[in-house]
């Protein structure tokens, strides 16, 4: 269904980037329905960037009768780990995405349930016991922690809940290593032979390293450059261009960065037939950036933006977006 696109606007070449300079991505999505052979999504419009994703349905009741529906949004799973490499900035809200929705232009106030598990064990309620906060990376769960009895310490290390990190001087942290799983939710309504629109949106995080990585001594070779190849659908005029510039990269030129985005498409299909009509646009955000995606009829419609349509769209996979970053002197290169 999809076939290769690759967009080049402008391109960069660093030296790979080392383990501890990498974010990883967090893979997010929309909104996921009750599963209904009387509703259907007669339009579906995606904006991807860097800075924010807007999604805006628009479903229609083709019944003779209203569907009342369970509608949730499933927030990514945060574990804890020794080395935080999540590009989630927020670690002190629940709502760490941002994530807001409306239905007919009137905001929703949805409902967010979160358990803690950790090697999958239900975990939530020994947690609420002696009040730990559930964000593993919060600077309030990592105080809370300090002050749990040493026997409940020592219990928790040893199912695997935390791990005991040597801060010298005779000083010990104990650092989360449970999964967080949130989801929002609410019911509505989608009253018989109408439509009804429904808009969200939320602030993705974004993985990336700070040198491009997926060249190998200056080649396009190695598993890294395969698995990108596949990931986001390089071409030779990629890959051309860009070991053209590694000459210039390690001539004393600044380093090219990558960033990541991943959004689920494929889950959440629950409603009757394919999309009709479906539109995502991706910005890239610098004029200067390098972008590749895989996709079908795309075509630039600005100066940093993409977008591609389709009919009676079926969506079977996700989305996987590379953005090359050019050093700051550079970003307005056209």
């Amino acid at each position: 269904m999809l076939k290769l696109f690759t967009l080049l606007v402008a391109a960069g070449i660093a030296s790979p980037a080392l383990a501890n300079d990498t974010m990883a991505e967090v893979r997010t999505g929309g909104l996921i329905f009750a599963q209904s052979d009387d509703v259907s999504m007669a339009e579906e419009d995606l904006f991807i960037s860097a800075s924010q994703v807007r999604v805006d349905y628009v479903f229609e009741n083709t019944s003779d009768k209203d569907v009342e529906s369970l509608v949730a949004f499933p927030m990514p799973d945060i574990t804890g780990q020794v080395d935080n490499t999540s590009a989630i900035s927020d670690y002190d809200s629940d709502n760490f995405l941002h994530f807001s929705t409306m239905q007919d232009g009137r905001p929703i106030t949805a409902k967010l349930q979160q358990r803690v598990v950790s090697l999958g064990i239900d975990v939530t309620d020994e947690l609420a016991k002696y009040a730990i906060p559930v964000l593993p990376y919060s600077q309030k769960t990592a105080a809370a922690l300090a002050k749990l009895p040493e026997t409940v310490q020592k219990d928790w290390t040893a199912r695997g809940l935390v791990y005991p990190m040597d801060e010298g001087d005779a000083s010990i942290s104990l650092v989360p290593l449970w999964t967080l799983r949130s989801t929002y939710w609410w019911r509505t309504t989608f009253p018989a032979k109408k439509k009804v629109s429904v808009q969200h949106r939320y602030t993705p995080a974004v993985g990336g390293t700070v040198a491009i990585s997926f060249l190998e001594g200056g080649e396009a070779k190695g598993e890294r450059f395969e698995e990108y190849s596949r990931k986001y659908c390089l071409d030779a005029d990629f890959v051309r261009t860009v070991r053209q510039r590694a000459g210039e990269a390690e001539a004393g030129g600044a380093n090219y960065t990558e960033s990541w985005i991943s959004y689920v498409l494929s889950t959440g299909a629950n409603w009757a037939g394919p999309i009709r009509r479906f539109q995502l646009t991706i910005d890239k955000g610098k004029p200067g950036s390098l972008i590749s995606f895989c996709g079908s009829n795309v075509e630039k419609i600005g100066p940093t933006t993409f977008r591609m349509t389709a009919e009676d769209f079926d969506p079977e996979k996700d989305f996987d977006i590379l953005i090359l970053n050019p050093p700051e002197a550079e970003s307005k290169t056209p």
